[in-house]
């Protein structure tokens, strides 16, 4: 008889194994389950009875495979949070526990996906590889397992960074009226990111869908997806997934942390938040308290940014930055939700309606705009290159305000306004155009050196462009050291103000040259020149 081939003889043997495996007797085994009874079914909320032994938070299975979570626990009766639109669900229905708290997918295969609140794929790219799974609701790190915040978490605007720092591991909130540009500010510091070893999160809830589809097709076309993902619960999702979304994508967050890496979330929005959990809480009749939010909604936001922190070598050394958004409603700072979030984080970024309307873009109101933790982790260059601008900034907007109303000025009051004018030029930017570090701090140097001062506003923009191809260029190098944390001294900056005026075309006066034109024009003119001739 001729021998098998290998192939032939090791799928046999696997056959025979399954075979086997098969018809081997199973003996049937007893286990105790329990299971309740639905007693009637809200928007968003299941009341159910005869779960005597479940636990607070504990994911519970209905008929169907809808999963809730149970949220109130009373002697007669659970109130659960519906996680799946509770469609097919009535009085009388079957219930059982599952045995294990709510927990969310954790790990690298999360990276450059878009998923729901209960980690189930939304971009049609297969199922997502976890590693592992966590609770969504853990405690927040001990004080002893904290380091200080020390590192710079740059957002590529000037103005942010400049008179707003940010550090990794802080929490800072961004707040503004409607349609100010609060999801652009995120946003932009996440392509900011880019090649930097953070791991951003952008967490949506209560959002049309809509605009998180231009969010992620943002983060797609600039690359930034790859060390991105995004959790989305929209407006049309229940509220308990709204509830819960900013907590999975925090523990997440926290899996990255624990492995050394830096992290950046973005929670937009936690006033629409606050709303779901106003929404359910009246739903499951808990007292209401000031503008019906219930008693312990800052105890639900403090719970969720406490966890953001930057942790000590021995525990992990990563951190987790918290940028949560928030909206107001004309301008009311004063409101209970603004004002719980302001006192929870370690400063705020306001957008001030009125500049955006002025085009003042990113419409930063610097004034009511503070970082009680960024100034220490801010790079020396920052400091000596803008260290008071953000009093001189504030007190040129109050003396422009002033000078309205009068007509004769003094010649230095003339000149700080104009000074302010440009200061105000320079530190707007286009949306999605995050600028590198020794670039701003060389357009800050030409303008606070008065290189700007002869210029036209309208010219500003072009100017900037040249003083920003010198750090590229000629003294890349410099750039280079000023990337790394290296100071600046005074050689440094005349090097930078020499440079910046050759590349505008100024004398050693700031004055413009014989003929009053830039090098761009002196190009232009000179292509003009050849065209003509040929």
């Amino acid at each position: 008889m001729p021998e098998r081939p290998p192939e032939l003889r090791r799928a046999l043997e696997a056959l025979e194994d399954a075979l086997d495996e098969t018809t081997r007797p199973q003996a049937p085994s007893l286990r105790l389950q329990e299971v309740g009874e639905v007693l009637s079914v809200g928007p968003g909320v299941v009341r159910v009875g005869g779960l005597r032994g479940v636990q607070s938070e504990e994911l519970l299975v209905f008929e169907g495979g809808v999963e809730g979570m149970a949220f109130n626990l009373d002697s007669r009766e659970v109130g659960v949070i519906l996680l799946d639109k509770g469609e097919g669900l009535s009085a009388g229905g079957e219930v059982r526990r599952s045995g294990r708290v709510l927990d969310t997918p954790v790990g690298e295969g999360l990276l450059g996906r878009v998923m729901d609140a209960r980690a189930r794929p939304l971009d049609n790219l297969g199922p997502i590889d976890a590693s592992d799974n966590l609770p969504v609701e853990r405690p927040a790190p001990e004080i002893m397992q904290r380091a200080p915040v020390t590192v710079p978490l740059q957002t590529g605007l000037k103005v942010v960074d400049a008179m707003i720092p940010i550090g990794r591991g802080q929490r800072e909130l961004i707040l503004g009226d409607r349609q100010t540009g609060k999801t652009a500010l995120a946003v932009d510091t996440i392509l900011n990111q880019k090649g930097k070893g953070v791991v951003c999160i952008y967490c949506a809830v209560g959002k049309r869908s809509s605009a998180v589809a231009r969010v992620v097709q943002s983060l797609r076309e600039a690359g930034a997806l790859e060390y991105s993902l995004v959790m989305v619960a929209t407006e049309e999702d229940p509220p308990g997934l709204q509830f819960f979304a900013p907590y999975a994508a925090t523990t997440i967050g926290e899996h990255f942390m624990a492995s050394g890496r830096d992290v950046l979330v973005i929670y937009d929005d936690l006033t629409r938040h606050a709303r779901a959990y106003r929404e359910l809480s009246l739903l499951l009749r808990r007292p209401p308290g000031r503008e019906a939010f219930p008693g312990d909604i800052f105890y639900v936001h403090s719970r969720l940014l406490e966890r953001s922190t930057h942790l000590r070598e021995e525990h992990g050394g990563g951190s987790l930055t918290a940028l949560p958004i928030i909206e107001t409603e004309a301008q009311n700072l004063s409101a209970y939700i603004p004002t719980n979030l302001i006192s929870i984080t370690d400063g705020q970024v306001y957008l001030n309606p009125e500049l955006f309307r002025k085009g003042i873009l990113p419409a930063v109101d610097v004034g009511k705009s503070v970082s009680r933790v960024g100034g220490k982790t801010q790079l020396p260059a920052y400091h000596r290159v803008a260290g008071d601008l953000r009093l001189s900034y504030t007190q040129f907007e109050e003396l422009e305000s002033f000078a309205r109303f009068g007509s004769r000025l003094d010649e230095d009051t003339r000149q700080n306004l104009e000074r302010g004018r440009r200061v105000r030029e320079v530190l707007k930017q286009p949306q999605y155009q995050p600028m590198p570090v020794a670039e701003q701090i060389a357009v800050l140097v030409a303008v606070n050196q008065g290189l700007f001062d002869g210029l036209e506003l309208d010219r500003i923009a072009e100017a900037e462009q040249e003083v920003r191809r010198v750090m590229r260029g000629p003294l890349a190098e410099l750039a280079e050291s000023i990337a790394k944390g290296d100071k600046l001294g005074d050689e440094d900056l005349e090097r930078i103000r020499e440079a910046s005026r050759q590349a505008l075309g100024l004398d050693s006066g700031g004055q413009p040259l014989a003929g009053g034109e830039g090098p761009a024009e002196q190009e232009a003119e000179a292509q003009g020149q050849i065209g003509e001739e040929g």
